[in-house]
């Protein structure tokens, strides 16, 4: 049985691709040392499944930012305001990536959203109607000859049409049907070009076709695909779906003259069923999504091949895929040195799991697969008990009734109470938690782990930056004060060292977005907290200051979300094991006289099943109540913040307020503030603080533009209820830029209150 990897992961192993571009962004290496850096990289990831015997090496899918990004300027997709900057190519790809301001102007980057039911984010592709789209780029092509070059053929991948403009934001009169044309011509002309060039195959990606599709839906893609599939050629069109089922276009996609189609068993709660129900045609090769590309466990064998054998009874022609792309796990447990090889011999990461394509290769090419050795030693793994489950924990969570997610009294009732208490000024300013992380910062922490300095020289260290922090937001006049977290590493993996239960590794890290990577934890075992995690410096930032000052804590569902889950409990389970830990923290604030404490769910969204009909019954239904547990113990007067960002909210504008929260900001200023229409239209009772300007964009804004947007927030929101504060942490920026934008922020907040 042939193999196939729907994409590989890009960053490089030790994460080379994130420092030379942040080399590059600083003018440290030239474009050329970048491109260099690229090239070595995708030459690695092709040689490694070369070695690994994968059959379907996939090309283009490297990206020095966003694949979808790519796909945009591949098309042509690039908005007049950067254009105009008159900059080289690669300089107006990172300016709609990240901003830019500089002498040829100032545009903030475009929308940044979550990808899917996943971490990753991805540029939203921007149309208006002067927007002409067409093939303009070379970069597929580019690569699919540079790895010939090397000996290695590839089937080059690109983000497909429909996937495309679904996902894309039109600003003017015109909507996707009205460029069904271009964008058909546009592909066409890709196939016309890889027909030159002698490629075998192409990988359209349509994620798109797993959500809930409407007839009008089905009929744009099939209105797409008839457009472009004649221009096949000798080319043959692989349609690859993930992160779901394609059960409302599963006939669709057998009728149309695609020679391979990609469907998700892992992830695809129907895909096996449909695949029973309506055959598969005897032309096409199921692309079978078999090993998880976005979990780090090792796969269990028996389970695939009993999958196997049910999909041979239906289908000619099989080829062994990934369910996803391996973007969404790490390089490779090389790297690992602390964690022990009875730990390591569950896992797989990114090359671990080409290792298993390789033995499910030899395994299925045996005449009795069951006897095959590497089948025999896969089975003795999982046959064995993992850990030693934590009996205290588990009664506690069976215990829980509806009383423990119940806060008393009720939201209106609270919000009188502490703005009695608080006292605050009209538009209070805050921050959502973190500071810089800057080099010195995360030198200490470094030389603590390393065992070069003391815990009191570490935690001395710690404090002073505390108090520098603190002196300083009272300086600039910010009302809410945060300590500004220079002992976190992440905001999840902080959290997760400091919890049993959860396993972590060295340099196993993931791209979040563009240069920001994640180290997740590995939940490995049952959830508890054996003592405090931040009261220490929360309280001694609150003894620095009679300002409020917030205790900063990471939410239940953001932490399971933003880790590797285990698989053999459900994940409701997990969540609520996790609530309870922090439930007991937020207590212990509370009893140090922290009257404000910020709960993040920054990843509330996240893993929101992406067909609406099971929103409440397999998500909604155990997320919310999970963060209602944490904090129903507090009293009135201690005020609940919590944080969300980069994903589309509106539809589940009601389940957040029900979160019962006091205050909530959001992440704003890239969405052009489009959050404020709905928080209006809904009646959201829960106070809100929507980002005023974007901090994963290295520019400073103006204190005009910062009021021209608390201007629009006034005329949709009740003055009493908002907040003014950044759209998310500020540990990724640098000093200068942060200190320059909350002066702003605080300035424009004054200016305004004085026309009130």
């Amino acid at each position: 049985m042939k193999t196939s990897i729907i994409g590989y992961p890009r960053v490089g192993s030790l994460r080379e691709l994130k420092f030379a571009s942040e080399k590059y962004f600083k003018g440290e290496i030239t474009i050329d040392e970048l491109h260099q850096t690229g090239a070595e990289l995708r030459a690695a990831h092709w040689k490694i499944q070369q070695e690994n015997g994968i059959d379907f090496i996939p090309s283009n899918d490297f990206s020095f930012y966003d694949g979808l990004l790519d796909t945009a300027c591949l098309l042509n997709i690039v908005p007049n305001r950067y254009q105009a900057l008159g900059l080289s190519p690669l300089e107006t790809y990172f300016a709609m990536a990240r901003g830019y301001q500089g002498t040829q102007g100032d545009v903030k980057a475009l929308a940044m959203k979550k990808w899917f039911n996943t971490n990753y984010h991805y540029m939203v592709p921007e149309i208006d109607d002067s927007t002409t789209i067409r093939l303009a780029g070379t970069k597929l092509l580019d690569e699919f000859q540079e790895a010939k070059q090397q000996q290695v053929a590839t089937k080059p991948v690109l983000i497909g049409p429909f996937t495309l403009l679904k996902l894309a934001k039109y600003t003017g009169t015109k909507q996707a049907a009205d460029f069904v044309g271009e964008a058909a011509a546009a592909y066409a002309a890709v196939l016309e070009q890889l027909n030159t060039l002698g490629a075998e195959w192409l990988q359209v990606d349509e994620p798109a076709l797993v959500m809930d599709l409407s007839p009008e839906d089905i009929a744009l893609f099939s209105k797409l695909y008839e457009q472009i599939l004649p221009a096949k050629g000798s080319v043959k069109v692989l349609v690859q779906t993930y992160f779901g089922d394609v059960r409302n276009c599963y006939q669709t996609l057998q009728a149309l003259p695609f020679d391979g189609i990609g469907i998700d068993f892992v992830e695809g709660k129907e895909s096996l069923a449909l695949v029973k129900q309506y055959g598969f045609a005897d032309d096409k090769v199921l692309f079978a999504g078999l090993v998880n590309g976005k979990n780090i466990w090792k796969n269990q064998y028996k389970h695939t091949l009993g999958l196997i054998e049910q999909l041979n009874a239906k289908v000619q022609q099989i080829v062994l895929s990934s369910s996803c792309s391996l973007l969404h796990v790490p390089y490779t447990l090389k790297n690992e040195s602390k964690l022990s090889d009875a730990v390591k011999r569950h896992f797989a990461f990114a090359e671990e799991k080409l290792q298993e394509f390789a033995e499910l290769k030899t395994i299925l090419g045996q005449s009795n697969p069951y006897a095959a050795a590497q089948y025999v030693q896969n089975g003795e793994l999982f046959s064995g008990a993992r850990f030693t489950a934590n009996e205290a924990v588990q009664t506690k969570t069976a215990a829980l009734t509806e009383a423990d997610f119940t806060r008393l009294p009720a939201f209106g009732e609270r919000e009188a109470i502490q703005k009695s208490k608080f006292n605050l000024p009209l538009l209070p300013t805050t921050t959502i938690g973190s500071f810089p992380q800057t080099a010195e910062v995360r030198a200490n922490r470094f030389a603590f782990k390393k065992g070069s300095i003391t815990e009191e020289q570490y935690k001395q260290f710690n404090l002073d930056r505390i108090a520098e922090c603190v002196a300083r937001q009272e300086a600039i006049g910010l009302d809410v004060l945060v300590h500004g977290e220079f002992e976190r590493n992440d905001m999840v993996e902080y959290f997760g060292e400091c919890l049993d239960g959860f396993i972590f590794t060295e340099k196993a890290w993931v791209q979040s977005y563009g240069t920001r990577c994640v180290k997740p934890p590995i939940v490995w075992g049952d959830i508890s907290r054996s003592k405090p995690m931040t009261v220490e410096y929360s309280a001694y930032a609150k003894s620095l200051t009679s300002k409020p000052v917030k205790g900063m804590l990471t939410g239940p569902v953001t932490i399971l979300n933003w880790s590797f889950p285990r698989e053999d409990i459900s994940l409701k389970d997990s969540a609520f094991q996790i609530a309870l830990a922090i439930r007991d923290e937020v207590l212990d604030l509370e009893a140090n006289r922290i009257e404000i404490i910020q709960i993040d769910e920054a990843a509330l969204r996240e893993k929101l099943p992406l067909r609406k009909t099971d929103w409440k019954s397999e998500y909604l239904s155990w997320a919310i109540p999970a963060f209602r547990l944490v904090h129903s113990g507090v009293q009135a007067e201690t005020q609940i913040h919590t944080h969300m960002c980069y994903s589309q909210f509106s539809d589940i504008i009601r389940d957040i307020d029900a979160m019962d929260a006091d205050v909530i900001t959001f992440e704003a200023s890239r969405s052009d503030l489009a959050i404020i229409d709905t928080i209006n239209e809904c009646g959201f009772q829960t106070e809100v603080g929507p980002g005023v300007y974007d901090i994963h964009s290295p520019r400073i804004p103006s204190v005009e533009e910062l009021k021209q947007g608390l201007k629009q927030m006034l005329d949709k929101i009740d003055i009493a209820k908002l907040w003014v504060n950044p759209d998310c942490g500020l540990k990724t920026r640098g000093e200068k830029e942060t200190w320059a934008s909350l002066e702003h922020l605080v300035q424009a907040t004054e200016e305004v209150r004085a026309t009130l």
